[in-house]
């Protein structure tokens, strides 16, 4: 069955636009824009039908024809946004691809990173061109995020092994995530909080006494959302095997109990297995090293 619509004259691209289209479609620190063109005119010149290119690309079927006759007709300058009313600009694309590239590339001599003012006085442009440049492409170097790789030869089994708990826990059983949070404060004001009234915010002395700390033990049952929890002075494997006596009793005795825990040497002693042997409906799930994250009740 032959296509629908008017004929398409031929994409052809010499080596030398192809190479220069896929260089700007590849290339992060082009704007989205420019780059989704790129895209559309090499699917093109593969022979895609605007309505497949449209669907691979995910944009609208109009846009692809737009782009595929701008091309044709003026080749890779029919890329280009046309001239918009009002005031010509007076930050070019140079200008932007220049800030974008020494923004992600560069650091500055003389600090950890730049900012608006250094990268004004590096590039020769205002700062608040600086500023929409990085606001418009999402940029932040004054922010850092820090990460962990998990070191655990198992990690992919203990991650499968607990993922699946999750997501298709055993028949007849509990799942419950554990965890402790060690050294909470008991904090106090130096003088009784006085109550909100009308016109006045409730009120509290800046000071507070410290009455020592406190240990929180916590078990998330993932199907319903309620938690058993406990207080401790301390937080050893003693207490932590008082904590698995309280689930013990909270859990119905025909239900098999799995629990998730992460590697603190006071769930591995050998008061712990022996606890273990003596129920054994309880199994602890370990969570890799270093992925705490996939606890949920710590999150």
């Amino acid at each position: 069955m032959g296509t629908r619509g008017r004929p398409k004259a031929p994409l052809v691209l010499s080596d030398e636009e192809r190479e220069t289209l896929q260089r700007w479609a590849r290339r992060r620190s082009s704007a989205q824009a420019p780059a989704l063109r790129c895209r559309i005119i090499l699917a093109c010149a593969e022979g895609r039908t605007s309505k497949e290119v449209a669907a691979r690309l995910g944009v609208n079927q109009a846009t692809v024809g737009k782009w595929r006759r701008r091309f044709l007709a003026e080749r890779l300058e029919g890329l280009a946004d046309e001239p918009r009313p009002g005031a010509p600009r007076t930050v070019t694309d140079a200008d932007v691809e220049r800030v974008i590239v020494r923004t992600l590339e560069e650091k500055p001599a003389d600090a950890t990173h730049w900012s608006t003012r250094s990268m004004a006085r590096a590039s020769g442009m205002s700062q608040s061109a600086i500023s929409r440049i990085w606001r418009a492409f999402s940029l932040k170097p004054h922010l850092a995020e820090s990460f962990k790789l998990s070191n655990d030869p198992q990690f992919i089994e203990k991650v499968r092994d607990i993922v699946g708990l999750y997501l298709n826990p055993p028949e007849g059983a509990l799942v419950l995530c554990v965890d402790e949070k060690s050294q909470v404060q008991a904090l106090d004001r130096t003088a009784p909080v006085l109550p909100l009234m009308p016109g006045t915010p409730e009120r509290q002395t800046h000071d507070y006494v410290r009455h020592g700390t406190t240990n929180l033990y916590a078990a998330l049952d993932i199907a319903s959302g309620k938690v058993i929890s406990d207080m401790t002075a301390q937080h050893r494997a003693l207490e932590f095997r008082r904590f698995l006596n309280l689930i013990n009793r909270s859990v119905p005795a025909d239900l098999d109990v799995h629990v998730i825990v992460d590697n603190v040497s006071t769930h591995k002693t050998p008061e712990i297995h022996r606890w273990l042997m003596r129920h054994p409906r309880f199994t602890l799930h370990f969570t890799p090293t270093y992925s705490s994250w996939m606890n949920l009740v710590e999150r």
